[in-house]
């Protein structure tokens, strides 16, 4: 007879379950060390954020105040007489520029300066004022 060998294997009373989950503690471990991993991360993309809007603010004060510039110079070759001081202009949005002109009949210095008005009180205060550009213009003929 080609019978099959049964061989039973008792244990000391126990038996042995595999644990199909997590335990509470353990739960209650990852999610700490969840939460303390997630705290700098959270930080320095804060962090991150405010450089990035700082940067773009500076940025775009550097456009503004180059566009400026580029402005008085064109218009300078046949109105080199004007007075280009300006004591505070609108750009665009929260963006204000100011045109400081020294008058000199000869050699002028033209002083663009361009900041985002963080307090909306329409004027730049010295702290508000992002970047300033500068330039001589010459009197051509």
């Amino acid at each position: 007879m080609g019978g099959k060998l049964i061989i039973l294997i008792k244990t000391c009373g126990h038996s042995r379950r595999k644990s199909a989950g997590l335990t509470l503690i353990e739960v209650i471990v990852a999610s700490a060390l969840l939460v303390l991993a997630i705290i700098p991360i959270l930080k320095g993309l804060t962090t991150v954020h405010s450089h990035t809007v700082m940067i773009e603010q500076r940025t775009m004060s550097l456009v503004y105040a180059q566009a400026k510039l580029d402005d008085i110079k064109a218009r300078s070759i046949y109105g080199y007489s004007s007075n280009f001081a300006n004591s505070s202009y609108v750009i665009s949005g929260h963006y204000l520029g100011k045109v400081e002109d020294n008058q000199d009949p000869n050699l002028r210095t033209i002083t663009v300066s361009v900041g985002y008005d963080i307090d909306d009180n329409n004027s730049l205060s010295s702290d508000e004022i992002e970047v300033s550009l500068a330039t001589y213009l010459a009197k051509r003929w």
